[in-house]
C-alpha cells in the first residue's frame, strides 16, 4: 500500500497529496528506511542511465570525464552538451543522423529561444538522452556491432545493459519495456534500484561513472537542473532523476535511496529523497533549499510542498 510522501499546502489547506514508495539503504546495504511498497517493481526510466553508461564502459566505449557524465545524464540541450555529443559521435565515425532518439526541443529555455531566433527546429542531438545514445553508438563502434539496430533488446549492447543492471541490483530485470527515447527499459524493484544506486559509489568498477557525474554535474543535468544542484550541494553524492516520479541518490559512504511517486509527478521527488537520506543519517542541510518547493499565488509564495513521514508532516 502506498503512503503519502508529500502534500501540497496552499494557504494552510492541503490541496493535493503525492503517494508512493521509498527504499532506503544503510551504509551496510540493509533496508533501513521503507515507505509504501519498496518491493514493488517499477520502471526506473532515466535513473537507468548511469548503468547504461557503465555497460558501455564495460563494452569498451572510450568514455571519460564530461563524456561519461553526459552518457549517465539527462542533459538540457545546451550548446556545450551538443558539442560533447557531436564529438563523441565523430570519434565513433558517425554523425547525428545515427542517433535513434526522437528529435525534440532542448529543455533549457534559453537554448530553445536561441534556436527559434536562428530559424532552427527540433533535433535529435538536443534530446536529453542523446548523450546516452552517443555512448551506445561508441560502444557499437568499439566492438564492430551494428549501429542501426542498437536499440533492439536482443542487440549485444542491450544484452550487456540488462546484465549490468542485474549485477548492480542483485535481481533479474523485468519486465522489458520501451523508454521515452526508444531504448529498452528494464524493470527493477524499488529496493533493487536502491541497491544499484549504492553500487555506483561503492563498486570499484562503477566508480568511474559516479566520479564523472560528481565531477561534471552540469553534464548530468544542466544550468539550474535539480540533479546538478543536488550534487553540487552535497559533494560526494550521486543523484539521478527519471520520468514518472522516479529518483535515486547515494552518498559516498553507501547510504542510498530510491523514490517512486505513483502519480508520476517529479515536483516533490528531490525533497522526498533528501528527507529519506536525512532519516538514514546523512547530513543533507546544505541541500535544504532544494527541498523547499514553494506554492505560488499571484506570483508570490502562499504555501509549500512539504514531505511527510508515515502519512503525517
Amino acid at each position: 500500500m502506498y503512503e503519502v510522501l508529500a502534500e501540497v499546502v496552499r494557504n494552510g489547506f492541503v490541496e493535493s497529496r503525492h503517494y508512493g514508495s521509498v527504499a532506503g539503504l544503510a551504509p551496510d546495504g540493509a533496508l533501513a528506511y521503507a515507505r509504501g511498497n519498496p518491493d514493488e517493481t517499477v520502471l526506473p526510466r532515466s535513473t537507468t542511465k548511469p548503468f547504461q553508461a557503465l555497460a558501455c564502459l564495460r563494452a569498451g566505449a572510450p568514455l571519460a570525464g564530461e563524456r561519461l557524465a553526459i552518457a549517465a545524464g539527462s542533459h538540457t540541450g545546451e550548446d556545450f552538451h551538443v558539442k560533447t555529443v557531436e564529438a563523441m559521435l565523430a570519434d565513433a565515425g558517425l554523425g547525428a543522423d545515427a542517433l535513434r532518439c526522437p528529435p525534440t526541443w532542448p529543455e533549457d529555455e534559453a537554448a530553445k529561444a536561441a534556436l527559434i531566433r536562428a530559424g532552427e527546429g527540433e533535433s535529435r542531438v538536443r534530446m536529453n538522452c542523446s548523450g546516452k545514445h552517443a555512448a551506445m553508438l561508441a560502444a557499437c563502434a568499439a566492438n564492430g556491432w551494428p549501429a542501426d539496430t542498437y536499440l533492439d533488446p536482443s542487440h549485444p549492447l542491450q544484452l550487456a545493459v540488462r546484465q549490468t543492471m542485474a549485477d548492480a541490483s542483485g535481481e533479474e530485470p523485468a519486465p522489458v519495456a520501451v523508454d521515452g527515447c526508444g531504448a529498452p527499459l528494464f524493470g527493477l524493484t524499488l529496493t533493487g534500484l536502491a541497491r544499484a544506486a549504492r553500487s555506483l559509489v561503492l563498486s570499484g568498477e562503477a566508480r568511474p561513472v559516479a566520479d564523472a557525474m560528481r565531477a561534471h554535474p552540469e553534464y548530468v543535468g544542466g544550468t539550474g537542473h535539480a540533479n546538478t544542484e543536488f550534487m553540487r550541494a552535497l559533494p560526494g553524492t550521486v543523484a539521478k532523476g527519471g520520468a514518472e516520479g522516479v529518483f535515486i541518490a547515494a552518498t559516498a559512504d553507501g547510504r542510498a535511496v530510491a523514490v517512486k511517486v505513483i502519480d508520476g509527478s517529479p515536483r516533490a521527488t528531490t525533497a522526498i529523497a533528501l528527507r529519506a537520506l536525512a532519516a538514514l543519517g546523512a547530513d543533507t542541510r546544505p541541500a535544504d533549499p532544494l527541498g523547499a518547493v514553494p506554492v505560488l499565488g499571484g506570483g508570490r509564495p502562499v504555501g509549500e510542498i512539504r514531505t511527510t513521514e508515515e502519512g503525517r508532516p
